[in-house]
């Protein structure tokens, strides 16, 4: 198994306990804030289940039906990850505003704080291992996760000092506030996980510092003349990079794809965590212009 299948299983079980605890205890008490808690819970639990089936399509090898491989899926799972987060927070932003209106009472505020307070140590200990495995893979469905699971923490934070400022203060008011401040920082931080997903399911080009890394590698490489038609993309962990190197008409076939080699080579290097598919076609001429003209 893979450390990003491993990752995703790993946190599905994770909020698969947090959503039960949280359910139990948000009911029972009546706190917005808490309840808010478990609801996002129950979207980590099957966000990350859906990610885990997101991650066995994406890793299948390309075929004859998926000429570029199924990288998308991710960016896809990343998408639909986000516009969960929304409604999410919709939901959320909802039930505090009916709290508010109503002025319901919260119980259980001592075995509410203990709840939360094992929830805050769990998932702070799930956000540091998401980002370990984010870093060592590049994978942008356990960013996403690790993106989620962090503002998890917020989330928790806040419902305990809601759930402190009540027992201390009796105000229900404080607890309906925060539930609704979650609500509005959970839309928020969604709107990242839309964007980047729709970005790349667009073909957006790679960083602008991995763009001028490749074209100072092909700037600085003996034979070559020039080039044009340098295309960057990713999909999922694979990175996609085509270009059209010109080189002297009298060179030789192997001196050039010798060449064409040394440069793939030091463009993996550029980054050896991402999984490179690297495509060079070669020119005898400068043929950028003609190709404009047509």
């Amino acid at each position: 198994m893979t450390l990003q299948k491993k990752a995703t299983l790993i946190s599905s079980s994770v909020a698969a306990l947090l959503t039960l605890i949280k359910l139990i205890i948000g009911i029972a008490s009546g706190s917005v804030a808490v309840l808010a808690s478990a609801v996002d819970s129950v979207l980590d639990m099957f966000v990350s289940i859906f990610n885990y089936f997101a991650i066995s399509n994406a890793e299948k090898p390309a075929d004859k039906t998926f000429n570029y491989g199924r990288g998308k899926i991710e960016a896809l799972a990343s998408v639909i990850e986000g516009t969960i987060i929304t409604l999410s927070g919709i939901f959320l932003l909802y039930q505090a505003i009916k709290k508010a209106y109503t002025n319901e009472i919260s119980q259980y505020l001592n075995i509410s704080l203990t709840v939360m307070i094992i929830s805050l140590i769990i998932t702070i200990s799930l956000v540091l291992y998401l980002n370990f495995v984010a870093k060592k893979t590049n994978n942008m469905v356990i960013k996403a996760d690790a993106l989620h699971y962090k503002t998890d923490v917020y989330t928790n934070v806040a419902v305990l000092v809601s759930l402190v400022l009540v027992n201390l203060t009796g105000y229900e008011i404080v607890d309906a506030i925060v539930g609704g401040c979650i609500a509005l920082f959970i839309i928020y931080s969604a709107f990242e996980l839309i964007k980047d997903g729709v970005l790349i399911l667009l073909d957006r080009a790679v960083d602008d510092e991995i763009v001028k890394g490749i074209e100072n590698i092909i700037r600085t490489t003996q034979k070559v003349n020039t080039y044009h038609l340098l295309k960057t993309r990713e999909a999922g962990s694979q990175t996609f990079v085509e270009v059209h190197l010109v080189f002297d008409c009298l060179i030789t076939l192997m001196d050039a794809h010798r060449t064409s080699d040394k440069i793939e080579e030091q463009i993996k290097k550029l980054d050896e965590k991402r999984d490179w598919v690297i495509n060079i076609h070669m020119d005898p001429y400068d043929d950028s212009q003609v190709n404009k003209e047509k």
